[in-house]
């Protein structure tokens, strides 16, 4: 009995794992590609221009009332990108083990001859759970995290890739501003610079 209990405990644990991996694998190093390359109108932006941008909307929008859209919205929108769910444990940058398959094919597609030697920033966003200022942090952290991997584990050159934090002042979903899909990092196309 305790045999058969077992056995049947483990083909659903195997069960569950496989979903669980079929779900992390449908995303595939062409689909980043034909995301983000492409002809694309130039836009002068940096990292500290869209952070600062972000960092004002809270100050200037104190509260929950704030806009869904920053000043910048309209030129990130013309640019290529492409969102990605890369998990971190919670209430940190640490990213989760699950997640670095996702980072892997992020530098995949970076390391190819359709996107390198662009530049790139890579955008953390957060749910509106906590404080809209510490939200920003930690998406900074984040994104300073996926930066980090890609550039030690996966030798991304560095100088292409820029970190940027916008916590919850983007919200993919601003009807449900606790929605998981809130939470993701978000690569934008700078092109060649």
């Amino acid at each position: 009995m305790t045999r058969i209990l077992l056995a049947a405990v483990s083909a659903a644990l195997l069960a569950v794992s496989a979903s669980g991996a079929t779900a992390q694998t449908k995303l595939s190093r062409n689909e980043i590609i034909n995301s983000l390359q492409g002809a694309q109108q130039e836009v002068e932006l940096s990292a500290d221009e869209l952070q600062k941008a972000a960092l004002e909307n809270i100050e200037k929008y104190p509260g929950a009332n704030a806009p869904q859209s920053l000043p910048l919205a309209d030129k990130l929108a013309s640019l290529r990108q492409f969102n990605v769910e890369i998990t971190f444990d919670f209430d940190s940058a640490r990213i989760k083990p699950e997640s670095y398959e996702t980072v892997g094919l992020i530098a995949d597609a970076l390391h190819t001859p359709y996107l390198q030697g662009q530049t790139f920033f890579i955008v953390g966003h957060t749910d509106a759970k906590g404080a809209r200022e510490y939200n920003l942090e930690l998406s900074l952290k984040r994104a300073i995290a996926v930066r980090e991997a890609l550039v030690t584990t996966f030798r991304v050159p560095g100088d292409t890739l820029f970190a940027v934090g916008l916590g919850e002042e983007q919200l993919r979903d601003p009807s449900d501003p606790d929605a998981a899909v809130n939470r993701r990092v978000q690569l934008i196309n700078l092109g060649y610079r």
